[in-house]
């Protein structure tokens, strides 16, 4: 009998023992690196490591969903429940419902209604959070605020999958602070600055992956990018083409966009930039656009407006704001 081939992404492996080296790595020899050094080093691991998340919750490198998610349990991240992410993320995938308001988990868009709602003050922290230099200094506070904020009331509601996944987060955790505590030369605070900057990291390529338009197809952006961003990103810079196409592996992504050019850009619409240098020149301290949904009421691909009123306020907050990256 012939043995089973074991089906296995060598390309998205090595990007896993990377994130691993370079999280172990800086923080290991953090004495002997310096801080500075060993710093940048860990901030762009774990920036790395929240892109092979994003591989892995998509289904690489492995068949098995098993071997993958145990390729991930360790939260070096800290911040983000890995099977939360898996849950939001996929459910973004449904493109009709990109950028909704309610139902897109990951948008930035808030109804308009709503927003109207909200004080000054905090009209103009979410103006300032549609800026690239905002997105990336307060945006990662304002994602998790109320990401924890919604997670916090469905626990206590009693949505056990929700508790099931920071059960799952907390567990992944230890090995992390156990490592810090025992192994580590790099202090606590400095690890706490890596995250938070490759959260902002991170934010550069949520920026505008993603507008408000009336057809779904034109909702998503290419970004021409082939420096060091788009490798920490493992091409999801082309996000077009990985909205249509899900399950293709990051490095596969250039090629079959190359390829297909002409067609991948006339489907959506042209929303495309020649490189993150070009979105932080025109958006560094400009709003790429308005936080209140400019299509809600217009736009025939939404929900329709009558159903907005009977969304709940947690469903409001959530979706104020994109938080996995």
């Amino acid at each position: 009998m012939t043995p089973r081939k074991i089906h296995v992404q060598w390309q998205t492996l090595l990007v896993c023992l990377c994130c691993y080296g370079g999280v172990t790595g800086s923080t290991f020899y953090a004495d002997v690196l310096g801080l500075g050094l060993s710093g940048v080093v860990l901030t762009v691991a774990l920036t790395l490591y929240s892109s092979f998340n994003h591989e892995v919750l998509h289904g690489h490198p492995f068949r098995s969903t098993a071997a993958n998610t145990a390729l991930v349990f360790p939260a070096m991240g800290l911040l983000i429940p890995y099977l939360r992410f898996k849950t939001t993320h996929l459910a973004h995938h449904h493109d009709p419902s990109l950028t909704d308001p309610y139902d897109d988990p990951e948008t930035n868009y808030t109804d308009p209604a709503v927003w109207n709602t909200w004080s000054k003050a905090r009209q103009k922290l979410y103006k300032w959070n549609n800026t690239l230099l905002g997105r990336m200094s307060v945006g990662p506070v304002i994602g998790l605020i109320t990401f924890y904020k919604h997670d916090a009331q469905q626990i206590k509601n009693g949505n056990r999958e929700i508790l099931v996944a920071y059960l799952f987060h907390f567990a992944g955790l230890v090995p992390v602070v156990l490592w810090l505590i025992w192994m580590s030369d790099m202090p606590f605070w400095l690890y706490a600055t890596a995250v938070y900057f490759s959260h902002a990291i991170l934010k550069i390529r949520t920026f505008l992956e993603h507008q408000a338009h009336e057809k779904a197809r034109c909702r998503s952006v290419i970004i021409e990018d082939r420096g060091p961003l788009s490798v920490l990103f493992l091409k999801n810079n082309l996000h077009a083409v990985h909205h249509a196409y899900p399950t293709l592996p990051w490095y596969r992504l250039q090629a079959f966009y190359e390829q297909r050019r002409d067609s991948v850009l006339t489907r959506n619409g042209g929303y495309v930039y020649g490189s993150y240098a070009q979105v932080a020149t025109l958006f560094l301290l400009k709003a790429k656009d308005p936080v209140p949904h400019s299509q809600w009421i217009t736009g025939h691909e939404q929900v329709p407006q009558i159903q907005n009123l009977q969304k709940t306020t947690a469903a409001r907050d959530i979706t104020a704001c994109n938080l996995t990256g």
